[in-house]
């Protein structure tokens, strides 16, 4: 598949997993007591306002062209942990709900491939163990294609907000779950967070045969992406 058509397929599903994401976040800390994202307007559905040039198009963009497991971020829809009624379990609700929209977005996604799936398709596994799902010439109809992608950018869009990396979301679950005595050590480590984030994507990038994205945040992906298309096969099966 060249770039451009790769391209084509993964921004507007990138696109629309980024911003029901978002969108997520605020919503649940709208349910459990802060309006500041509704303040803000950033409830809408509306790309723009939740775009981030960086996360969004730059960090995407360039795995896709090497290859790489495709993730991104957008602007992190504003919250106020003080104004949520129960601050320390209610920032742990709201970072969970991002990943957990990703995770509903690709079983939709995985219902939506079985039924557009070429005819004799099956899950093979590719040359990066990634699974995928190929007719007998490789190659996907296009709305399979674009389904597949999909489900693929949602799963690893939520494995890898799970990172416990300041500031991901899994950071936030890490310190709400954290004894309070240790909770001050853990947020010392947030001004290094982006550091050690981009660090893993320098190695991704000058060493590419090392695979660090694959070997840590691709082992729960890849396994979750082999249950979804499972799901796939199994949708399938149902026509």
């Amino acid at each position: 598949m060249d770039t451009l058509t790769l391209i084509l397929l993964l921004a507007p599903a990138l696109v629309i997993a980024i911003v029901f994401h978002e969108v997520a976040h605020g919503r649940v800390a709208l349910m459990l007591g802060d309006p500041t994202a509704k303040e803000r307007n950033r409830l809408s559905f509306n790309p723009i306002r939740h775009v981030d040039p960086v996360g969004t198009l730059l960090v995407p963009g360039m795995l896709a062209v090497m290859g790489a497991p495709v993730f991104g971020w957008a602007k992190p829809v504003p919250v106020i942990k003080q104004r949520l009624n129960n601050p320390r379990f209610g920032m742990m609700a709201v970072a969970a709900a991002g990943p957990g929209m990703n995770i509903a977005l690709a079983l939709f996604g995985a219902l939506a491939l079985g039924f557009a799936l070429p005819v004799g398709a099956q899950m093979i596994v590719g040359d990066t163990g990634m699974p995928m799902i190929a007719d007998a010439a490789n190659a996907f109809a296009p709305i399979a294609s674009a389904l597949y992608y999909f489900v693929l950018i949602n799963v690893f869009l939520a494995v890898f907000n799970m990172l416990p990396i300041p500031p991901f979301d899994g950071s936030h679950i890490v310190e709400g779950a954290l004894p309070r005595c240790w909770v001050g050590y853990y947020a010392k480590l947030r001004p290094y967070g982006m550091l050690l984030f981009f660090g893993l994507v320098a190695i991704t990038w000058f060493a590419p045969n090392l695979r660090v994205l694959e070997r840590t945040i691709g082992v729960p992906a890849f396994w979750l992406l082999e249950k979804y298309l499972a799901i796939a096969e199994w949708t399938a099966t149902l026509l």
